[in-house]
């Protein structure tokens, strides 16, 4: 019987979102006659909802390091030793760190494994995304990309990444690792979750009171900075400025939780957007909730791939977005670009950073126009189904650890 490959995969915490049902489908995938996993995770910090609850849907068990969380503190030399620790006792093949501050925590930790030669070890990192623009002031961003580089030239044997246009950016605009070292492995979600949105349409909107001439436009993610709430606050108070007769009728609904959501609701209040925006907060019923809604929008600052429009396309929902990292690819080629400050795309509406001018505009014309509306449903379903599986994610990674190990 030939020897198991042991992977230590490893994540700083599983907050609300698609990098923590990411590693949960691997380490339960690879769990099998080939592969042994473990899965390493930190402390989700408070404002932000821990999904340690999928991991044990998935009869997935967690070692945890709670000293391990998102932001920097001296607390991280403990993480550095706890995973340090954590390797010997598990000796694996493979070390893959996701996300910013787990994959520097793993690498350290897995640089001094193998300097210290107590097993031969490849060591793999997953950018979901990248905090080299966005998130922090200049000198911090430059201090974290400096950190990033070094990790890639001294404990990185591969890089992974999540598209094309990421790769782009974190290589090519950012200098970060050698060509060579870079893999682009796209997500991969449980497509069969979505089979049957048709006939959920209602449940959503009977909850929240939603007339049937009612257009829901929904945003759907962690109520954080990078996320630009403000922006889908700004389109709502421009939608209600200047609606008249022969303007569609759009609720506004934000879905999912965090730090910001006591300042966001103040916001609306003070905007006076009572009659058109909701906020329903965090809900695990992604089934349902994409299926009452309309259009999916999304005003992020910075993105890796966000799986809240590989989840809209999958049920069918036309999607409008900021053109930010992996964005540009999941919409496509652009078709047709307006005067308006919106780009008209194969699937999807495309417009830039911080701009709720040209996305109000692009909002309401692509709530006017149902052929586009079917079009763009049509064509974001076939792509996610083709590329967005599950069964593919799974199986580019095997191939990879395969590879590595081999």
């Amino acid at each position: 019987m030939e020897k198991k490959i042991k992977i230590v995969r490893i994540i700083a915490r599983l907050n609300v979102g698609g990098p923590a049902r990411h590693v949960v489908w691997l380490n339960q995938a690879l769990q099998n006659k080939e592969f042994s996993s473990v899965l390493l995770t930190g402390t989700v910090p408070e404002g932000e909802e821990d999904m340690g609850y999928f991991a044990v849907q998935q009869g997935v068990e967690t070692i945890n390091i709670p000293e391990m969380s998102r932001e920097l503190s001296i607390k991280d030399l403990v993480s550095v030793w706890k995973v340090f620790r954590e390797l010997r006792r598990a000796q694996p093949d493979i070390i893959h760190t996701h996300t910013a501050k787990a994959g520097t925590i793993g690498r350290i930790a897995g640089f001094f494994y193998r300097w210290l030669g107590w097993k031969k070890v490849k060591i793999v990192h997953t950018y979901h995304g990248h905090i080299f623009h966005g998130y922090y002031n200049k000198l911090k961003s430059n201090f974290f990309l400096l950190i990033e580089k070094s990790l890639a030239r001294l404990a990185t044997d591969k890089i992974i990444v999540i598209s094309q246009q990421q790769f782009e950016e974190i290589h090519r605009q950012f200098g970060v690792g050698r060509e060579k070292q870079f893999e682009i492995i796209k997500l991969g979600i449980d497509v069969t979750a979505y089979e049957n949105y048709q006939f959920k349409r209602l449940i959503l909107r009977e909850e929240i009171g939603a007339k049937s001439d009612e257009i829901l436009v929904g945003l759907v993610g962690r109520l954080t900075e990078i996320k630009n709430h403000e922006l889908f606050l700004q389109v709502a108070k421009l939608f209600q400025e200047r609606r008249n007769s022969d303007s569609p009728i759009l609720r506004f609904v934000i879905i999912g939780d965090g730090h910001l959501r006591q300042s966001l609701e103040a916001e609306s209040e003070k905007l006076g957007l009572g009659e058109v925006i909701n906020f329903l907060g965090n809900r695990q019923d992604a089934d349902v909730f994409y299926a009452g809604l309309d259009i999916v929008a999304l005003t992020s600052l910075n993105e890796g791939t966000p799986l809240s429009l590989i989840e809209a396309m999958t049920n069918a929902r036309p999607c409008i977005s900021t053109a930010v990292g992996g964005v540009v690819d999941l919409l496509g080629a652009s078709h047709r670009q307006t005067e308006n400050g919106f780009s008209v795309c194969e699937r999807g509406i495309k417009v830039n950073s911080a701009d709720a001018e040209g996305f109000y505009q692009g909002l309401i014309h692509l709530a006017k126009d149902s052929s586009l509306q079917a079009k763009l449903e049509k064509s974001g379903r076939e792509f996610i189904l083709s590329n967005y599986s599950k069964e593919r994610l799974i199986s580019n990674l095997k191939d990879l650890y395969l590879n590595l190990v081999n």
